[in-house]
């Protein structure tokens, strides 16, 4: 059985939409233009990539919470997990490859029961190493000595936190999620992250709770230091605002608030020529939990590879044909060029 949606597209019971589905829904809005329109208008389409200086590893859907944004569907009841051998050809890629950075992300990345054997083969060979951490997971049995291990490889840690207050923290993330929170930050900054001399970089990320632009990344962090650093005693080096993409459990927020359509206007109208030249998928390849390869995380949740003359996982890497491929972009693409850009890295420009 299905229901009905003011676009007339089905849903399942479940509430889940299928990539497919999302990309129909997307491809339905009557919107100003199309994205792809957009890029030709300054000169940019078809989207070419730049170089790799980012491999994002996905290792698996598992997370410990259940966040109400979440672009990638991720919780306690997802299975998808990256093996071992995945992993190995993955470090192997690395080896033969001139790629600066491994961004590590799931789920929570830390439950899969190898993420410390990669963090140490990658660290290794060189390569700067982040960790996409949803900081309860540092409160967990597995997840207790994290904040050493961590230190000890010099990884960078990119943290989720929707605000420094704990109403909008816990409406988005569930109820007891800011408490928590703080005292994984807390653990964070006793073994030398966010001191501004340790060199253990220590980052913060927001995103809106509703469906608007978020606000000025500058001024934004200054507000966050004064606050989190007076409430709680907490530092840390950098704050990245990023915008909600319209996929997963956001659209779905957004068909059941009726707000798809004013958003996706939001976005279109709010194209920026400059944070499109600099979109994050010119710069990196994003690697599924099971090795199938795509041009950013946000195409992985789309089931939107890369193009078809490149290689389509991570065993047959070629670091010369995936460097000069051609990006596929969709509606979906607006929320990175919005305002001032939107990115792992927070705002482009």
């Amino acid at each position: 059985m299905t229901t009905t949606t003011s676009t007339s597209l089905p849903v399942r019971d479940n509430g889940r939409l299928s990539a497919g589905e999302q990309l129909h829904l997307l491809g339905q809005l009557k919107l100003d233009r199309r994205f792809a329109g957009a890029l030709e208008s300054i000169d940019l389409y078809p989207l070419i990539t730049t170089g790799i200086e980012v491999m994002q590893i996905n290792v698996g859907k598992m997370c410990n919470q259940t966040c109400n944004h979440c672009h990638v569907d991720a919780g306690p009841d997802r299975t998808e997990i990256m093996t071992r051998e995945t992993m190995e050809q993955c470090v192997a890629a690395l080896a033969g490859a001139k790629i600066p950075t491994v961004d590590i992300t799931g789920g929570a990345p830390e439950l899969n029961p190898n993420f410390r054997w990669l963090v140490e083969r990658c660290t290794d060979l060189g390569r700067h190493v982040i960790d996409r951490c949803n900081l309860t997971i540092l409160l967990t049995g597995p997840g207790a000595d994290l904040p050493d291990f961590l230190a000890r490889h010099r990884v960078e840690v990119i943290c989720s936190l929707p605000h420094y207050g704990a109403v909008d923290t816990d409406r988005q993330r569930g109820e007891g999620v800011f408490d928590k929170s703080i005292k994984a930050l807390q653990l964070l900054n006793a073994v030398g992250y966010g001191d501004g001399k340790s060199g253990l970089r220590l980052v913060l990320v927001t995103n809106p709770s509703g469906a608007f632009l978020p606000p000025c990344q500058v001024s934004a962090e200054a507000e966050w230091k004064e606050e989190l650093k007076r409430r709680y005693g907490i530092r840390f080096d950098a704050l990245y605002t990023i915008t909600n993409v319209p996929i997963n459990r956001y659209i779905e927020f957004l068909v059941q608030s009726d707000d798809l359509e004013r958003y996706m206007q939001e976005l279109v109208a709010a194209f920026n020529p400059q944070a499109a030249r600099g979109v994050m998928c010119r710069s990196m390849v994003s690697v599924g939990w099971d090795g199938l390869l795509y041009d950013c995380d946000f195409n992985q949740m789309l089931e939107v590879g890369v193009e078809r003359r490149c290689p389509s996982h991570i065993r047959d890497f070629d670091e010369a044909l995936l460097q000069t491929r051609t990006i596929a972009v969709n509606q979906h693409c607006f929320a990175c060029t919005a305002g001032q850009g939107s990115s792992c890295g927070g705002q482009v420009t």
